[in-house]
């Protein structure tokens, strides 16, 4: 897999030591709160299961599945619900967490749509925020990294399903890419 890769954006050491401060954070602003994350699959499994061992207070978790991609680079600007949350929220202190923000589309939607449940707060946190103007303006309360505009693979995601398992983040060479 290490031939797809044009360049290693962050190593799993980078990662951890970001995710700790990440979660230390987060665990400071909801030391006295009833929080709920609400993990966006597939490509934050991997960033939740690292995040979650990093907290010192006491949280529920939850999953949504949407799509917007597809197996494609870009987003098609329609995002779907393939799962939705099972975890009633009326009245939780909600964090979603992502994997990566780019357009700001899913992540406009996400709010939109758990606004629905009643929740007392929203928030939003991405490992990945894209460096580039949005198609929908949204605030990322809690930032990993920005990067370029560049199509990145590794630690959770994927390009066409493959790549998720790398323990790293890197950018897909685009020639692998290229005749989609």
């Amino acid at each position: 897999m290490k031939h797809s890769i044009s360049a290693i954006l962050f190593d799993e050491n980078e990662i951890q030591t970001r995710i700790s401060d990440l979660a230390s954070q987060i665990s400071k602003d909801y030391e006295s709160k009833n929080l709920v994350i609400i993990c966006i699959l597939k490509g934050s499994f991997v960033f939740l299961a690292d995040m979650i061992r990093w907290f010192t207070i006491p949280v529920k978790i939850d999953f949504m599945a949407i799509s917007s991609y597809g197996n494609r680079t870009e987003s098609s600007g329609e995002v779907t619900i393939k799962k939705d949350i099972d975890i009633d929220i009326k009245g939780k202190d909600v964090l979603i967490l992502d994997d990566i923000v780019d357009t700001g589309i899913s992540m406009t939607f996400l709010f939109d749509h758990l606004k629905k449940y009643r929740p007392n707060s929203i928030r939003s946190c991405a490992l990945l925020v894209k460096q580039k103007p949005r198609l929908r303006e949204i605030k990322i309360d809690y930032k990993g990294f920005e990067i370029e505009d560049d199509f990145v693979i590794g630690y959770g995601l994927d390009y066409a399903e493959k790549f998720r398992n790398l323990p790293y983040i890197g950018i897909l060479k685009e020639e692998i890419y290229r005749n989609e």
